[in-house]
Parts: C-alpha cells; sequence; structure tokens
C-alpha cells in the first residue's frame, strides 16, 4: 500500500503514483503606511494541495476501474481521510481534479497506456486527532455488539 484516500488504497493492483507533489499556503495581509514599509499580519494557513501524476499500464500496473472509482467517489463531494503507507494521516481532503490521457491504442481502441493526475485539496482545520475518534466512537458502541455475536 502506498497510500489509502478513504477505503481507495493506492498500490500496483490499483493506482500507482509516480510522485507526490504537495503544496503549503501560507496567508500574509498588508497593510499600506505612509512613510514607511507596509504593514504585514499572518492570517494563517492558506491552501494545501496534492497532485498525485502517474501512469496505468493495465495487465502490468494497475487497473482503469481504479480512475473510475475516484471519479465516484468525487461525484460524492465528500472529504476523505488520507494516510500514507507509513501510517501518517494527512487529514481529510477532496478530490478537485482527475485527468487523463490514453495512450497506444489495441485495434480495438483499448488504450494500452493511461497518464493520469489526480488533484486534491484538504478541508480540515488541521485537526488531525479528530479522525481518530470516530473509529473509537464507533469501536465503544460496536465492542458490546460485537461480543455478544462472538
Amino acid at each position: 500500500m502506498m497510500m489509502a484516500l478513504g477505503m481507495f488504497v493506492f498500490g500496483l493492483p490499483t493506482l500507482a503514483y509516480q510522485e507526490l507533489q504537495r503544496t503549503t499556503e501560507w496567508r500574509h495581509a498588508s497593510t499600506s503606511r505612509i512613510g514607511t514599509n507596509p504593514a504585514s499580519q499572518f492570517l494563517g494557513r492558506g491552501e494545501d494541495t496534492i497532485t498525485l501524476p502517474g501512469t496505468l499500464l493495465p495487465g502490468l500496473v494497475g487497473s482503469p476501474l481504479g480512475l473510475d472509482t475516484l471519479r465516484l467517489m468525487a461525484d460524492t463531494g465528500k472529504s476523505w481521510p488520507l494516510v500514507s503507507g507509513t501510517g501518517k494521516i494527512y487529514g481529510a481532503w477532496v478530490i478537485t481534479q482527475i485527468s487523463e490521457t490514453q495512450q497506444i491504442f489495441f485495434d480495438d481502441g483499448t488504450p494500452r497506456r493511461y497518464e493520469f493526475t489526480i488533484n486534491l485539496k484538504r478541508i480540515d482545520d488541521g485537526r488531525v486527532d479528530l479522525l481518530g475518534t470516530v473509529t473509537g466512537v464507533l469501536g465503544g458502541v460496536l465492542r458490546p455488539i460485537l461480543s455478544r455475536l462472538l
């Protein structure tokens, strides 16, 4: 597993990205002042985005169903927790764009190669500690039920 976005797992069987490009912004406002430099004030974090470019080679690496699955996830408009294969929690992210280029075709028009780029945008307020609480609450609720069944 390279990374998971919600229940979608990036990897060789699904989609393997070749790069992870992350851009984080911080906002600073400035106010003009007479006779001196403008005053600057830190307003907090700005946008946080991740771009995942990759290549899909059906039969060797990945499946076109991976792109379809991510498009369905994006259609919901929901955010999804993003967790790396090492366990690092990135927070809650939405899919803002998926681009795909199909190349090298079989006689029937089936592509042999796909180039793709997936763009994600972070929408939480940096409180990754909240991501684990839902699991903890559900675990607490489900534990008595599961113990009766087992």
